[in-house]
């Protein structure tokens, strides 16, 4: 795996991420992140997954009745409290 600072990673995300190759990021030498590129044919399954998850949340608001912004704040606060 590449190595790379945070500084340069903001600086180059672009290109780095156009190596697609899996990257440690790194501050003052230490790990603080990866970036791992998706192979095409798991691109296409992520792709899929994010559309049925659409789907979902569609359904979801349909039936509580509830806007996005109150389900992604429901959910942020479930998620503070580990439920």
């Amino acid at each position: 795996m590449k190595r790379v600072g945070v500084r340069e990673f903001k600086t180059k995300a672009t290109a780095l991420i156009a190596e697609e190759r899996a990257l440690v990021i790194e501050k003052h030498g230490k790990p603080v992140g990866f970036y791992i590129p998706l192979q095409q044919k798991d691109k296409a399954k992520a792709r899929e997954a994010a559309e049925r998850l659409e789907q979902a949340l569609a359904g979801i608001l349909q039936r509580t009745g509830l806007t996005r912004e109150e389900f992604e704040q429901a959910w942020d606060e479930a998620g503070r409290h580990g439920a």
